[in-house]
């Protein structure tokens, strides 16, 4: 159903786990976040248990359905299937994205992490329908994210491959959003630049305009 417009629901890349912050649920934060522009959901818990992230991510894939956009999964093409997710975004150290089309189906959402060049050729080879780049920006977020790389990579794969769509991940926030999608992505993967804000309606709102602009 989405994979057809990637380019389009890539744009504002929400990535979150089932903790809240603040007052809010996870629910309640990915509810302000969409209606702020957020334009996929991504669930990546690896704390919580298993019988805790599937009542909180049924929640937030009724959010997502409700509003239009898709909701993959982090890492396993299990929960995938069991919270009917539209696919799954695994790492180079996961499940090979071929395999992971043959548990999902070939309509689903399959995206790789990619942090070299060699690593996004594996992830083309493997089918990958998007890459996520990074990480771009140091961040505190994903404590093995490695260090920082920049946005070259972005333009370099954009470059070899015109058509693949890329968003890019790594401390990304709204003020440093414009040189990733200048470097060639179609859009900004983010955590705690909506997660772990005040007004996450406000922090989505505020992304969504950079891409506009872009």
């Amino acid at each position: 159903m989405y994979r057809s417009s990637l380019h389009d629901t890539l744009s504002v890349y929400l990535v979150t786990d089932t903790a809240g912050y603040e007052h809010r649920s996870a629910a309640e934060i990915v509810r302000a976040a969409v209606a702020g522009g957020v334009t996929l959901v991504q669930l990546r818990d690896k704390q919580a248990q298993l019988r805790d992230v599937l009542p909180a991510g049924r929640e937030i894939r009724e959010l997502c359905r409700s509003a239009g956009i898709p909701f993959v999964v982090n890492d396993r093409a299990d929960l995938a299937l069991l919270l009917e997710a539209d696919g799954v975004h695994v790492g180079q150290d996961d499940l090979p994205a071929q395999e992971a089309r043959r548990l999902l189906g070939p309509d689903a959402i399959i995206g790789v992490s990619a942090g070299t060049m060699e690593e996004a050729e594996w992830a083309v080879a493997q089918g990958a329908d998007y890459l996520g780049v990074g990480p771009v920006y140091a961040t505190a977020s994903k404590k093995d994210a490695g260090e920082a790389i920049g946005t070259d990579l972005i333009a370099r794969i954009r470059s070899r491959w015109p058509q693949l769509p890329l968003v890019g991940i790594g401390g990304i926030h709204q003020g440093n959003a414009a040189p990733v999608l200048a470097s060639g992505a179609q859009g900004v993967a983010v955590i705690s630049a909506i997660t772990r804000q005040s007004d996450p309606q406000s922090a989505a709102r505020g992304l969504a305009d950079v891409c506009r602009r872009r």
